[in-house]
């Protein structure tokens, strides 16, 4: 079933071949149709590196109808169409501390982006060696197929880059995207 829209998807794009998405009708189904939406979803969340500064007060849907694993993986699914600033928010919420890595790797593998998720994983371990959450995602995914690399994101894309930290002082440092707790002032 091709797309509605007549961008490219990003399954496309890495020379897979497309699918029809059980979590992206979820998504829908939750009022959660289309990237702009999910991305909103992902900055409430604590996705603050990615505000557009319009997102609305409140979550659109709760963590209970739909987990940080399924907006992660939802985010990073290869029936979008392809959008990089979807990859980064799905790679932030990707590394939410909550997340279960057997969760994530069951939905990588129905969404088709296990080698998406890999990429990923492998990123974060290039600037947060001694993080285990991110081997264990590893050894959890199962095997991939090879994709387009040019499709995939340069990992610095996951990153900040601070010239300043207090008691370290100046210098290059990185600094992984994550979800942050924001209080509900912080919405209004």
């Amino acid at each position: 079933m091709p797309p509605l829209s007549s961008a490219p998807t990003f399954a496309h794009k890495l020379g897979i071949v497309p699918h029809v998405s059980r979590l992206l009708h979820k998504a829908r189904r939750l009022g959660l149709n289309g990237l702009k939406k999910l991305q909103t979803l992902a900055v409430q969340r604590g996705c603050i590196h990615y505000t557009c500064g319009d997102e609305p007060a409140g979550e659109l849907v709760s963590k209970k109808a739909f987990s940080n694993e399924e907006l992660a993986i939802a985010l990073l699914s290869t029936a979008n169409p392809f959008d990089p600033h979807s990859q980064r928010c799905g790679a932030a919420m990707l590394s939410d501390e909550g997340n279960d890595v057997t969760t994530l790797a069951r939905l990588a593998a129905e969404e088709r982006c296990v080698a998406v998720v890999r990429h990923i994983a492998r990123s974060a371990l290039r600037y947060e060696p001694d993080e285990t959450y991110w081997t264990r995602l590893l050894d959890a995914l199962p095997p991939s197929g090879p994709v387009r690399a040019e499709a995939l994101l340069h990992p610095t894309r996951y990153l900040s880059l601070m010239g300043y930290l207090r008691g370290l002082g100046i210098g290059k440092y990185f600094q992984w995207q994550r979800p942050r707790v924001r209080s509900p002032a912080a919405y209004v």
